[in-house]
């Protein structure tokens, strides 16, 4: 299956989308994407494809996850994402919650951040408020992208007009000096 999905993935890619997303996402030498490899494909498409690969194992997402291949990693979010909203268990919440903190290594760029730690990180946090202490870990980090975790996965709260934890962590955050902490922060 998995075999199948990366075929697919393939014969979506486009070379002139997948060097404007190389720009756009800062993937050059120092920049803070450096190093990430795009295929080309639009969100949309790789929305379309996971619905179609929903199956997936846990093992199969975490080689997704460790891929170099942005949308591979996306494709594999998108995934988890489903996983954890279909998940009517609360112990099978906390497992891909787990796994997506474990494999957080390819959650590496603002957007998957973005897509994701609200709709996992947040949403499992409101049911197990005892974990939160995690978040305030990930601001404290000198990882860029688990600092934006921990806001980002505010928004969850937010929504359920719960703002303690949002205005700690901006605080946490407020002098940081990277620019992609500080639009997070807002």
């Amino acid at each position: 299956m998995l075999n199948q999905l990366i075929n697919e993935i393939r014969e979506n890619a486009s070379k002139e989308k997948s060097v404007f997303l190389q720009r756009f996402f800062k993937t050059g030498k120092g920049q803070y994407g450096e190093g990430d490899q795009f295929l080309g494909l639009t969100v949309p498409q790789q929305r379309v494809i996971a619905k179609t690969y929903l199956q997936l194992s846990l093992d199969e997402i975490k080689q997704l996850l460790s891929s170099s291949f942005h949308e591979y990693r996306l494709i594999g979010l998108f995934i988890l994402i489903a996983k954890f909203e279909k998940a009517k268990e609360t112990t099978t919440k906390k497992q891909i919650f787990d796994f997506y903190l474990e494999n957080r290594k390819g959650v590496n760029n603002w957007d998957l951040v973005d897509l994701t730690a609200p709709k996992i990180v947040g949403e499992y946090l409101l049911m197990d408020a005892n974990e939160k202490k995690i978040l305030y870990e990930f601001a404290k980090s000198a990882n860029l992208w688990d600092k934006r975790i921990a806001i980002i996965a505010t928004f969850a709260f937010i929504r359920k007009n719960q703002f303690e934890d949002t205005l700690k962590i901006s605080e946490i955050l407020l002098k940081d000096k990277h620019d992609l902490i500080h639009k997070a922060v807002g």
